[in-house]
């Protein structure tokens, strides 16, 4: 995670400035795409509201799950149709989140670029937050070969999550939803049924660790190479 600033300076107004991470990816990197209101949090309305004023309320097990994934070498982000204006908002409530140890992993926070009225009502009272997460998601696979899909698996809480990410390819048996009792399933299947917890002991069968790339340098023969001083110093 890099951080960016931009600044602007008048005369009547001094300097303004705006902070945002760059993330570098390599061009064959898996990503894990969760959605934040009703999936990392509880609810979609209480999981907006109740953050404000200090009360907790991410699903039991989520931090564990996340940093085990990116353990095995997959990538997070992190996609809500939550207003662009509350981007330092969520991101302070996702740097919050704690459950033992564990903390939420770093990630790419991709927001909605419009008001906060105009977002809460498409998420909330419309519910077709798909609109943008497709226009979105579309955008970030542009970014990377045309002949690969970056996204493994997607965690969503609505059927709506599941028809943003089938949309940009992501494999049913890799799409998750869950509920506000804790419960994770296959929305559109129902063959399977469990929790962030328990997803946690199979972590290993649903994200097989990603094998780390090893480049080694060989440096070219010198002929002026003189072993006696290197066997002389070991």
């Amino acid at each position: 995670m890099n951080e960016v600033e931009f600044s602007v300076t008048t005369a009547y107004q001094g300097t303004t400035r705006c902070k945002c991470h760059l993330y570098k990816w390599k061009w064959d990197d898996k990503l894990v795409i969760s959605d934040i209101d009703g999936t990392i949090t509880k609810s979609d309305v209480l999981g907006q509201i109740l953050p404000i004023v200090g009360r907790d309320w991410a699903q039991s097990g989520v931090a564990q799950l996340f940093n085990k994934i990116k353990d095995n070498g997959y990538k997070l982000l992190y996609l809500s149709a939550r207003a662009i204006g509350q981007a330092r908002l969520t991101r302070d409530y996702l740097k919050s989140i704690k459950q033992g140890d564990m903390t939420m992993p770093d990630g790419p926070l991709l927001l909605n670029p419009t008001s906060l009225i105009s977002a809460f009502h498409r998420e909330v009272i419309e519910k077709k937050p798909e609109q943008f997460k497709i226009s979105c998601l579309s955008d970030i696979r542009a970014l990377f070969p045309s002949d690969s899909n970056p996204f493994y698996a997607g965690y969503g809480n609505r059927i709506n999550d599941v028809w943003a990410y089938r949309a940009v390819g992501i494999p049913i048996v890799r799409i998750f939803t869950i509920n506000p009792k804790g419960e994770l399933k296959h929305e559109l299947t129902q063959t399977f049924q469990s929790s962030y917890t328990g997803q946690s002991l199979v972590v290993n069968d649903v994200f097989p660790p990603i094998a780390q790339k090893i480049i080694i340098n060989v440096q070219p023969a010198d002929s002026d190479y003189d072993e006696s001083s290197d066997s002389s110093e070991s």
